[in-house]
């Protein structure tokens, strides 16, 4: 009992002292880290700004091929869309792999469940980026 009180206390005082933490295992999961806090906020604001505009600005019988093919003719539109569509796939991809990561042991099947991740993620991205950028609307003006 005592020796796990001191072990306890040993690995508090390690973690609480000044210049004693951990230093992750490599560079790449602390940029991992980062950009799972900086996707999450910027997500807030683009998905917060998509609601606003799809759905309180404009009512649900407005919305139609003719106002996305209105609304992708400026780019500015497509490029908001494109960031919307990248953080939210990536974000997602960099959560479901931590949580791989951290429930799948053995190695076999978290190459199997990794390389799906990647091969799905990497296949919505291309579909959805084609379908944004190739779109050739037909603008009718009003």
């Amino acid at each position: 009992m005592a020796v796990e009180t001191q072990a306890k206390s040993e690995q508090k005082r390690r973690y609480t002292s000044k210049g004693a933490r951990p230093k992750p295992a490599n560079q790449f999961e602390l940029y991992s880290w980062y950009f799972f806090r900086v996707s999450g906020i910027l997500l807030i604001i683009f998905a917060l700004g998509h609601l606003v505009i799809m759905h309180l600005l404009n009512n649900v019988d407005v919305i139609d091929y003719q106002f996305v093919a209105n609304r992708w003719a400026n780019p500015l539109w497509r490029t908001y869309d494109l960031i919307l569509l990248f953080l939210a796939l990536l974000h997602g991809l960099n959560g479901a792999r931590v949580l791989i990561y951290d429930y799948v042991s053995a190695r076999g099947w978290r190459m199997f469940a990794l390389s799906t991740l990647y091969a799905v993620g990497i296949f919505f991205i291309l579909i959805g980026s084609q379908v944004i950028i190739t779109f050739n609307p037909v603008v009718q003006v009003k």
